[in-house]
């Protein structure tokens, strides 16, 4: 079978399968393993194509079946190699990111767009620079940098509601010449 015969029958197949293999998985699954199964069972039909049977839906159940069974085994197996290391390798105590317990702050972060307190949450606690940002997001350094300016005036707009300074504009010291 030539490649565009293969796409064309695939085609015709797959439309028929997709919404039947959604609400079996979801039935027995959680919706982000439903559809990672649901992808898997795809890649297997096309994969295999020219073995589905003329009523393919039967068919591209057992498979659904197969792999949820093998994604199953894979969270198993996670769990206990998480369980091992836990036991073995215990987790050093871990601290509060920078401005944990400050409920201003965290009320303020909260009101952002979960994009830039992402963005802020990198730049000051991760320490990253605009450029490592943008390795992180897979932007530009440059939009890193914009970004990253607009999210930290919001975040300063934001302070500003509650009364309180913001950063640097809580000092109204004056110096004596």
């Amino acid at each position: 079978m030539d490649a565009h015969t293969r796409r064309d029958r695939f085609e015709e197949i797959a439309p028929a399968l997709i919404e039947p293999l959604r609400r079996f998985l979801a039935r027995r699954t959680d919706p982000a393993t439903a559809d990672d199964v649901l992808s898997e069972t795809l890649l297997v039909c096309w994969r295999r194509l020219e073995e589905l049977p003329a009523a393919p839906l039967p068919w591209a159940y057992g498979v659904a079946r197969n792999c949820l069974a093998n994604a199953e085994r894979g969270a198993r197996r996670q769990a206990r190699v998480a369980a091992k290391i836990a036991v073995l390798d215990r987790p050093a105590e871990s601290t509060a990111g920078p401005g944990h317990g400050d409920e201003l702050l965290t009320d303020a972060m909260a009101a952002l767009r979960p994009d830039d307190a992402e963005l802020l949450r990198l730049w000051a606690w991760e320490q990253l620079t605009p450029a490592e940002i943008a390795a992180v997001l897979d932007i530009t350094p440059n939009a890193a940098g914009i970004r990253l300016h607009r999210a930290r005036e919001k975040l300063r707009a934001e302070l500003r509601k509650t009364g309180q300074p913001a950063g640097h504009e809580g000092s109204r010291e004056r110096r004596e010449p």
